[in-house]
């Protein structure tokens, strides 16, 4: 996987290591010394989730990329469907990938048309220790595709991603979206 940082990541984690190394300065000037390394340990988990959350607000307000032009055919023969597209990157920084996630929603949930049947889904002893059940049929199905990798401010890619269409899906909702990583 690909990631890059910028100028607000380096930024973000030069603050929270500095914020680490005080508090472990602070840790070892502590007079109890069987506090020593409860508290540095406290103090770098706290620091780990700092980073991760900073980490993905920072990924969030900079890599800003968006969808154009989705489009979708079915191709019958083969029974695969295809999306197309442009993801274009809006903001200021370099994106490492752009990843495109479809969501399709079978007719009983997207129109509200709900029968018996469309919700239930026979379960057992076998699965619960991981047994298939070949009655099962999911009536929402996500994809996640990679379709752009080092996206440049202001540039944009096209696309096109297959996958296996469910033959007993009928007049299905798509909700597509795109993330930049």
């Amino acid at each position: 996987m690909i990631t890059l940082f910028n100028v607000w990541h380096y930024l973000v984690v030069g603050i929270i290591l500095l914020i680490l190394a005080l508090s472990i300065v602070a840790a070892f000037k502590q007079p109890n010394k069987k506090l020593l390394i409860p508290m540095i340990f406290s103090v770098t988990l706290v620091a780990a989730l700092m980073l991760g959350f900073g980490i993905m607000a920072v990924d969030k307000y900079t890599k800003i990329v968006k969808l154009y032009k989705m489009e979708n055919k079915r191709l019958l023969g083969i029974e695969k469907i295809v999306y197309t597209g442009i993801v274009k990157n809006e903001g200021n920084y370099d994106i490492g990938e752009v990843v495109f996630e479809i969501k399709l929603v079978n007719k009983g949930h997207a129109t509200g048309n709900v029968k018996a049947g469309s919700f239930f889904s026979p379960s057992g002893f076998a699965d619960f220790f991981g047994g298939s059940n070949i009655l099962y049929k999911p009536q929402s199905i996500t994809k996640k595709f990679v379709v752009a990798k080092n996206l440049r401010p202001g540039e944009a890619e096209s696309f096109r991603v297959y996958f296996d269409y469910p033959p007993y899906f009928r007049s299905v909702a798509h909700f597509g979206s795109v993330t930049g990583r």
